[in-house]
């Protein structure tokens, strides 16, 4: 049972600190990206556990791929991975993303911009994924039609406002995470790197959520 009064619908993931985790960690900073698809999954079984109905998770962007190969062979490999996991759980999985650039998974182009259902489609699970906020904003308002903006031309009602963004790895910056519905998210910072993931992370943004005053400025 949820003892929350007050739990968001929609939360946004920025999974951050891969790379300095595997460094303190002895390791290469590519073996990082591989540590991080279990905690994705530790949080999302806590948030079918509290009632999250949308979670959006930042995979990697198109500035990412300016890190040496090893390392974007890295991090697209473990996209990659955590979407195969996925497929044999329940969610309803939009990858978004430029799927005409080369570096895009061709493995997760049948994902690629529209929603696809997993299972019992339990939540919403959004994967950024190549994702540029210039090619979002670009593509919105190239399918613009009556004053709504979209993201990657999917309909804004599939992509709710985010209510809170966590993001792990200390640094206090969105970094281009979906802008337009994240324009009034309520942002926790957790300074714990994303491999080093607990459960305690999740509860204790969930508590920092209750105290918040949620206006959409009002």
């Amino acid at each position: 049972m949820n003892e929350y009064k007050k739990v968001p619908k929609h939360i946004g993931i920025i999974p951050d600190g891969n790379r300095r985790w595997a460094v303190e960690n002895q390791l290469h900073k590519k073996d990082g990206y591989f540590h991080g698809i279990d905690p994705g999954f530790q949080l999302y079984e806590l948030m079918l556990a509290h009632g999250v109905e949308e979670a959006t998770f930042y995979g990697f962007t198109h500035d990412n791929t300016k890190r040496p190969a090893n390392q974007k062979a890295a991090f697209i490999d473990a996209c990659v991975q955590a979407v195969d996991h996925l497929a044999h759980r329940d969610a309803n999985l939009l990858v978004i993303g430029n799927q005409e650039s080369s570096v895009f998974p061709k493995a997760l182009l049948p994902y690629a911009n529209k929603r696809v259902k997993f299972g019992k489609g339990l939540i919403n699970l959004n994967f950024l994924v190549n994702y540029d906020w210039k090619w979002d904003l670009n593509q919105g308002w190239g399918t613009q039609k009556s004053g709504n903006m979209c993201t990657a031309g999917i309909a804004s009602s599939d992509i709710s406002r985010i209510d809170l963004i966590i993001r792990w790895g200390g640094r206090r910056r969105l970094s281009g995470f979906l802008p337009v519905q994240s324009v009034y998210s309520d942002i926790y910072v957790i300074d714990d790197y994303w491999p080093d993931f607990k459960k305690e992370h999740f509860l204790e943004a969930l508590n920092w959520y209750q105290t918040t005053d949620v206006t959409l400025g009002g």
